[in-house]
């Protein structure tokens, strides 16, 4: 049958109620995202400081631009904010290296009290130990019998040490690759806010695309100043209350406290195991080292029930399950700095979801107890819009400096 005039590839013949298309490019849509996730985990070495980059450039611009209004050159800007994130990098490892180190050095002691410790518990499951003996007796009886010759592999292990001597160059690459990229994204200025809002067309367009990057400022600014707040008193908390209880390390508990609730869920649960792993070690019997454990899990519960949702504005909280499901993925993906990266991830996709047209069900869907009511969305000229909204000092202030462009109303329904 020969193809029509201009067709390039088979097309299907459909009769006017056939769903065969409409599946066809969900198939399609579903293979675009298996690849998308395949790509997102393969370039993750190059990825993940370019991301976590682009975080740190949209929660320090404001601190830019408040420079920039007192005559401090971008530049100058740039230069103290990279320095002083490389000096905390540096003061939480150096804090932290002694106890590790010792931690480090004791494991053969810890190990051996652990082993005294379970002992009532291996004793109790003594029959299931006897039964996995004797059937392995028997495979080892049936292999003497098997005349063929066999070839074993043993698998390489990797001590601990070499664990960390191969992860660590990789670590501090990334590291200082973050850095530098963060240093030319704040030095550049409003280059880049400029380059984006000169991509789109319309000026309604350019207008909207400006103040989507400001609400990104201003939701990631007030996300993580407020969780990195909460997170500093929690971790003095644990760190007292460590110390109160008279667990070794009560420094190290507080840093990790701090770091780990970052993590949703998953960082309280880890800070918790730990607490109890510590206690087991340096404390009689079972029932210490649980009120340990409860006094972390107590700590970790009032912060993440009580405090965080009485001082994170209610526009930034999220669905729990979509966190959650968030969390697993990202670690997934790239481990570690994936968990961390999720919920401002999460921050910025729920902004984008009240700019870009027809979102608007995903931002609902993102949204917390309180999601926003749905509504429809009824190189000069880029310039002016970002040097007009360059002197506010948030978005609401930079939607009125822009509505001056057009000498209209901040709410005018045309701008």
């Amino acid at each position: 049958m020969p193809r029509p005039k201009g067709q390039m590839f088979p097309g299907f013949t459909e009769s006017e109620n056939s769903r065969m298309p409409r599946l066809a490019n969900w198939a399609i849509i579903g293979i675009f995202m298996i690849m998308a996730f395949s790509a997102v985990a393969a370039g993750r070495d190059f990825l993940m400081p370019v991301t976590m980059a682009g975080l740190l450039f949209f929660v320090f611009t404001p601190m830019r631009r408040f420079a920039e209004r007192r005559g401090i050159p971008d530049v100058l800007t740039a230069a103290g904010i990279t320095l002083s994130i490389l000096l905390t990098v540096a003061v939480v490892a150096y804090a932290a290296s002694g106890p590790l180190s010792r931690a480090m050095n004791n494991m053969p002691t810890i190990s051996a009290q652990l082993e005294t410790k379970f002992e009532n518990v291996q004793e109790s499951l003594s029959g299931l130990r006897d039964a996995a003996q004797r059937i392995d007796e028997a495979q080892s009886a049936n292999d003497a019998e098997d005349t063929r010759p066999a070839i074993r592999i043993e698998p390489e292990g990797q001590t601990t040490l070499g664990m960390v001597a191969t992860t660590t160059p990789l670590l501090l690459g990334q590291v200082v690759f973050t850095l530098i990229l963060l240093f030319f994204m704040i030095a550049s200025g409003d280059l880049l806010y400029l380059k984006i809002v000169q991509s789109f067309d319309r000026l309604r367009d350019k207008r909207g695309a400006y103040l989507a990057l400001r609400q990104i400022e201003d939701s990631l600014g007030n996300y993580l100043g407020a969780i990195t707040i909460i997170n500093a008193g929690l971790g003095l908390a644990v760190g007292l209350a460590m110390w109160a209880w008279g667990m070794p390390g009560a420094l190290l508990f507080g840093l990790g406290a701090f770091i780990l609730n970052f993590i949703p869920y998953l960082g309280a649960i880890a800070g918790v195991g730990i607490a109890a792993l510590v206690a087991l070690v340096v404390m009689p019997g079972v029932f210490w080292p649980a009120m340990v454990a409860l006094t972390y899990l107590g700590l970790t519960s009032l912060e993440g029930q009580i405090i965080t949702p009485y001082f994170v504005s209610r526009r930034l909280q999220m669905n729990t399950v979509v966190v959650f499901l968030a969390v697993a993925l990202w670690a997934w993906l790239w481990s570690v700095i994936g968990m961390v990266i999720a919920v401002p991830v999460l921050v910025v996709m729920r902004v984008l979801a009240d700019h870009v047209p027809g979102w608007e069900k995903f931002g609902n869907f993102l949204a917390g107890e309180a999601p926003p009511a749905l509504a429809s969305e009824d190189e000069d000229e880029a310039r002016d819009l970002v040097e007009a909204g360059a002197v506010a000092e948030d978005e609401p202030t930079a939607r009125v400096a822009t509505a001056e462009v057009f000498d209209t109303p901040p709410h005018d329904p045309r701008v």
